[in-house]
């Protein structure tokens, strides 16, 4: 502990970090949090689960008193992420209590318009925080502190402009702490235009490249589901997240796959928040050991334990390829990164070999089964499943 105390840290937060076993503090969190609590703007090119969110927390706890209004801001890309940060600073905050809220959209607003009346932090997506702008129920004069979490996320999503408005509801006297896995342009320019004399500190990707194996099958279209099932049911894995591109396929794969008697579980953004978290949890405590995902779930979400990613889609967007296997061989562990191609990833996937500093190799295939894909019938925006033929019935209203 005496170290995260020579960072300047002070005896509350150094109980709840204790209680949270915390044992040395991260690179992160050695670099930033002296110049946070000197109360200077930083700009931080790090990734999700390298420790940021205490980085940026010792500011705001440090810097927060109870029952003085709204003194600090985090903006978050997704409602994920808000939560998991609000739950952060709430248990970071066991020694300092403060009123901490998370809002995000998809859930009733009533509810966050009560507790906005008494917080003292506020983690929120963009969209969610500028509807309460816009209703006038939140009060952002006396913010001290804005941290802006997962930037490059939050403009690759189109919250950029959200983002700036948002900022100018702020006082321009506050301290601006920016956190980003890569710096974009758009995060410089916001860093010229909304911060003061910002320090940067970067750290090494928090992926251990030589903990990571990373392979490739080359397979026909007619096998592919075929050959995850086999690589699922063989692979000496623990938590794994698939990724596919679309909502529709998540959804598609997560369901084949509980006919094939894996226990997976499909998340994106096109499910409740409630029917999201609840999958959350079930990860989290391991009693789901595949979770199938778009990218809402590659960024922001700190999932500990994942051993195998495997890219059933290759991402259209070859940078997103980083962050998805970022999510395993990380502090230590070991991981392996599967990539499963057909034809219609070929062009994709050249684009990640182009884009990436990655070494990928190819395996050969394996001896097999045939695994029956159900294919989904359409009912509006939703997907129905038969175990036995396909119906294909239409919606009449």
């Amino acid at each position: 502990m005496e170290k995260f105390k020579d960072l300047g840290i002070g005896e509350p937060l150094l109980k709840s970090i204790k209680g949270e076993k915390f044992e040395r503090p991260s690179e992160i969190q050695e670099k930033s949090i002296p110049l946070i609590l000197a109360g200077r703007d930083v700009i931080a090119g790090s990734a999700t689960g390298s420790g940021k969110t205490l980085a940026f927390a010792s500011g705001i706890l440090q810097g927060s008193e109870r029952g003085k209004g709204i003194q600090a801001l985090v903006l978050t890309p997704t409602r994920e992420l808000t939560e998991q940060v609000a739950m952060a600073l709430t248990k970071f905050s066991k020694y300092m209590p403060l009123e901490i809220i998370a809002v995000y959209g998809g859930v009733g607003i009533n509810p966050q318009i009560r507790g906005l009346k008494t917080a003292d932090v506020v983690v929120g997506t963009p969209g969610r925080i500028l509807d309460h702008i816009g209703r006038n129920t939140i009060r952002l004069g006396k913010v001290k502190i804005l941290v802006l979490d997962e930037a490059d996320r939050m403009f690759d999503m189109g919250f950029k402009e959200d983002v700036e408005r948002i900022i100018r509801k702020c006082p321009g006297e506050r301290q601006t702490l920016l956190f980003s896995a890569t710096i974009s342009k758009d995060v410089v320019r916001l860093a010229r235009s909304h911060m003061k004399k910002p320090l940067q500190v970067s750290v090494e990707s928090y992926v251990d490249p030589k903990k990571l194996v990373q392979t490739y099958y080359d397979v026909g279209d007619d096998m592919k589901f075929s050959l995850l099932v086999h690589l699922l049911k063989h692979e000496d894995s623990r938590l794994v997240m698939v990724f596919c591109n679309t909502k529709r396929n998540t959804d598609k794969v997560a369901k084949n796959l509980k006919f094939s008697g894996i226990d997976a579980q499909a998340i994106h953004g096109g499910l409740p928040q409630g029917k999201r978290n609840n999958v959350m949890k079930q990860f989290h405590s391991g009693k789901a050991c595949v979770l199938v995902c778009t990218d809402v779930a590659a960024r922001g979400l700190d999932i500990s334990g994942v051993s195998h990613v495997y890219n059933y889609d290759i991402p259209r967007e070859s940078k997103q390829y980083i962050h998805r296997v970022g999510r395993t061989a990380r502090a230590g562990a070991e991981g392996k990164a599967i990539n499963i191609l057909s034809m219609k990833d070929y062009d994709n996937f050249s684009n990640v070999l182009r884009d990436n500093d990655v070494e990928i190799t190819e395996e050969a295939m394996p001896v097999m089964e045939k695994a029956e894909m159900r294919k989904p019938e359409g009912r509006g925006n939703k997907l129905i499943f038969r175990r036995g033929q396909q119906h294909n019935r239409r919606r009449h209203r």
